[in-house]
């Protein structure tokens, strides 16, 4: 410890006698420091507040009705993109600053600063927003800060309305593409139906459940058509006078099968029809089938009732028996036979054709269904994403006229103005650190020579440095003019020294008056 303080009195030695060399940088230092903080022009400071109101009474009546923007989040993006390039340029050309620039270079120098010297911050935790902006005229710095505030309010619409021009354009595009998608796919689907009109079933079932159907119905047919045929046999012997005693126990009822078999089908398909009529157009598949079936029924009814009016002209009745209201009653029953029979034979072969129909096209009947649920189910994606679109159209709609009315309201709170006294620079808080600099640059000068010419001011020092052994020292013995003349250093320094302090003194008070003036 005592070592690092002898070595730090024999620096201090040192350096004490190049003191002059570091007075005069001192002094040079503090001039060239108060010119150049004397010598930079006064910047002042134009600033603007605004406020967002983004709660409105608007928003939560219309919740679920339209798109509700994050108004927040949406302001804040404006305020961060609001110093572009094109809206410096804007900015130039507004406030005449932009005739200043007689070249592209300087036109680039001045986009530049402005992008630089422009502030926009937010203010606390609500939507306060602070424009700020310096320069060396305070009317022009004011200026800028009023276009500023002006362009922020209206870029809010222009923004919204460019949205929605966008949004609506996007969507009318859309609507029109599914709209054309949405008619190729039901052409294609009614194309396939009428292809395949044999093949496909309007029921929703597959393939092997109308197998299955189709061999229950053919079973029961069947059964049918041997209990109408001994129904009609029956009846036969009885008129021809074999059984007449046993008339009483097989006479059916006086019923009309083929009428009320065929008018029943005939009803419930053209249900069928009307109801799909109200959701379908007269081109759809469904409906030209339907129709289609409903034409079959009523042939076939037509047909019967013409193998029934057949069946009384083929059985004669004797003219003795004509008088009995029991024969009549019998040929009665038995035309009823007949037509029964024939009705069920035509059920029984069409029920064998479409039962054979369906097992010749095996390996085919498959792959259409399989084709057909495709088909469905590729035009039902089309279709809701078509009402989707419809739908959100409607909504975009709405949400811009909701927009219309600003639901978000621009208050300036602050308008713009120019601070009266120079934000930068500010000399009363510079003019220390510059007498501060000079002293440093004093010091550092005498630091400096001593390393650069190192001198020896004893034996010791000398011995530590060279490492070496000192023979012998010789002394300085001061007479009075060699102690007069130090006197003489010692007293001109400290008032060069003291003049150094007196005038920062001074300066730095008058830098000060000038603050507060």
């Amino acid at each position: 410890m005592e070592q690092l303080i002898q070595q730090a009195l024999d620096l201090g030695r040192s350096m004490w006698r190049r003191r002059w060399y570091g007075l005069l940088v001192a002094w040079l230092v503090g001039v060239a420091g108060a010119l150049a903080l004397m010598l930079v022009a006064n910047r002042y400071e134009a600033s603007a507040r605004v406020y967002v109101d983004t709660k409105t009474v608007l928003r939560p009546l219309m919740r679920d009705l339209t798109v509700e923007p994050d108004m927040d989040q949406t302001v804040g993006m404006l305020a961060r993109t609001l110093i572009t390039r094109p809206n410096v340029e804007l900015l130039l050309r507004k406030t005449g600053l932009a005739a200043e620039a007689q070249s592209p270079a300087k036109r680039d120098r001045m986009v530049e600063t402005l992008l630089r010297e422009i502030k926009v911050a937010g203010v606390g935790r609500d939507n306060v927003f602070k424009f700020t902006y310096r320069d060396v005229h305070p009317d022009r710095a004011r200026l800028v800060v009023q276009h500023l505030v002006t362009m922020f309010l209206e870029s809010d619409t222009g923004a919204k309305r460019r949205d929605a021009e966008a949004a609506r354009g996007f969507i009318d595009e859309q609507i029109k593409s599914y709209e054309q998608r949405l008619a190729d796919s039901e052409n294609r689907l009614k194309e396939f139906k009428l292809r395949n009109l044999g093949m496909a079933d309007s029921g929703g079932k597959d393939y092997f459940a109308r197998i299955s159907t189709l061999t229950e119905e053919l079973s029961k047919l069947t059964v049918e058509m041997h209990a109408a045929e001994q129904a009609r046999d029956a009846l036969r012997h009885a008129l021809s006078g074999e059984t007449m005693s046993l008339l009483p126990d097989v006479l059916p009822a006086t019923t009309t099968p083929q009428v009320s078999e065929y008018n029943a089908r005939l009803d419930s398909q053209r249900k069928q029809l009307d109801d799909l009529l109200r959701r379908f157009t007269d081109l759809h598949p469904d409906v030209v089938a339907t129709r289609r079936l409903i034409e079959r029924l009523e042939e076939e009814r037509q047909r019967e009732i013409d193998a029934h009016r057949r069946a009384l002209e083929s059985n004669p009745v004797p003219a003795t028996s004509q008088a009995s209201p029991m024969m009549q009653q019998v040929r009665l029953a038995l035309a009823e036979a007949e037509a029964n029979v024939a009705s069920i034979r035509v059920r029984l072969r069409d029920t064998q054709a479409r039962l054979g129909q369906l097992r010749a096209s095996a390996s085919r009947v498959p792959q259409i269904e399989a084709e057909l649920a495709q088909l469905n189910r590729d035009y039902d994606v089309v279709r809701r994403t078509y009402e989707t679109m419809v739908a959100r159209r409607e909504k975009a709609s709405l949400s811009e006229d909701v927009d219309a009315t600003r639901s978000a309201q621009f208050r300036v709170i602050d308008p713009p103005r120019t601070s009266p006294q120079p934000v930068f620079p500010n000399r009363v808080a510079l003019a220390p650190l510059v007498l501060l600099a000079a002293l440093a640059a004093g010091v550092a000068t005498c630091f400096a020579f001593v390393q650069l010419l190192p001198t020896f001011d004893n034996s010791r020092v000398l011995r530590n440095a060279t490492q070496r052994p000192v023979l012998g020292s010789v002394s300085m013995v001061m007479n009075d003019d060699i102690l007069r003349r130090a006197r003489h250093g010692m007293l001109a320094f400290i008032t060069t020294f003291g003049g150094f302090f007196v005038v920062a003194g001074v300066w730095i008070a008058w830098i000060s008056m000038q603050a507060r003036g």
